[in-house]
């Protein structure tokens, strides 16, 4: 690995809006919560080591929520990268947490407005880089949720504005409302066992390898509470699939 070129690197570089480049190999933070994303990780410095290993592998864009932990992911995030220094912090907003894994979508105006004012202090910052809603909340009109994400980012405090698991009709809908710079879509994987021995790579190696020459304008955010399972993951930038294994990977059940 060079000091100069990291691994993560090599995943190639997109533009968020085009104007905000990052590399394409993100970092989800989900994982360094603790179990069913509710409270801290089993070890906090591991978890804070976890992420600034992430940015010297050179990953650039880390993608978090409000509802990880609650608010544990951003915390870690600010007391690890904080004041980030080229590095874009993605965070989300709209469910409400009763427990672990319990989840409820919670688009109310008012609600979403609190939420990004409280990633803004948490993550230190005047500006969220980008923010998504995190889940549509089927009681709320999705122009009063969009509508209201985006009057923040008229007023300053989101600089792009993107949806996280929706349907591209919902993306259509929604930028009728506002400028939506991402969507996240649902992804669909197969089995990679076979393949993974005859390359000697790990299958979430593969994955991540076939997602990113799948599309250039996709960025995986694999996430981890591990560095071992981090450099593995990064390590995906340097895979080349042949044609013959993209093909086979594609049409994988």
């Amino acid at each position: 690995m060079s000091a100069t070129y990291p691994p993560a690197a090599s995943s190639g570089v997109f533009s968020i809006g085009g104007g905000l480049p990052v590399t394409r190999l993100g970092f989800g933070t989900l994982r360094i919560t603790g179990p069913g994303a509710w409270g801290g990780p089993p070890d906090r410095d591991e978890a804070i080591a976890v992420l600034r290993r992430a940015a010297e592998l050179g990953v650039d864009f880390i993608d978090t929520a409000d509802s990880y932990g609650p608010a544990v992911s951003e915390d870690l995030i600010r007391a690890a990268l904080h004041p980030y220094d080229g590095i874009a912090v993605a965070t989300k907003g709209g469910y409400l947490r009763t427990g672990p894994g319990q989840w409820h979508a919670l688009g109310k105006p008012e609600y979403l407005r609190q939420c990004v004012e409280m990633s803004l202090r948490r993550l230190g910052v005047d500006t969220i880089d980008l923010y998504q809603l995190h889940q549509i909340d089927p009681e709320i009109p999705l122009a009063d949720q969009v509508g209201e994400l985006d009057a923040m980012r008229r007023e300053g405090k989101i600089r792009y504005l993107g949806l996280s698991e929706v349907s591209v009709p919902q993306i259509g809908e929604a930028r009728l409302t506002a400028p939506i710079a991402s969507g996240r879509l649902a992804e669909a994987h197969g089995p990679l066992a076979t393949l993974a021995k005859q390359t000697g790579a790990a299958p979430v190696q593969l994955a991540l390898a076939w997602l990113l020459q799948r599309s250039p304008v996709m960025l995986p955010i694999p996430g981890t509470g591990s560095a071992e399972h981090l450099e593995e993951n990064v390590g995906a930038a340097l895979i080349e699939l042949t044609d013959a294994q993209y093909a086979e990977m594609s049409v994988l059940g």
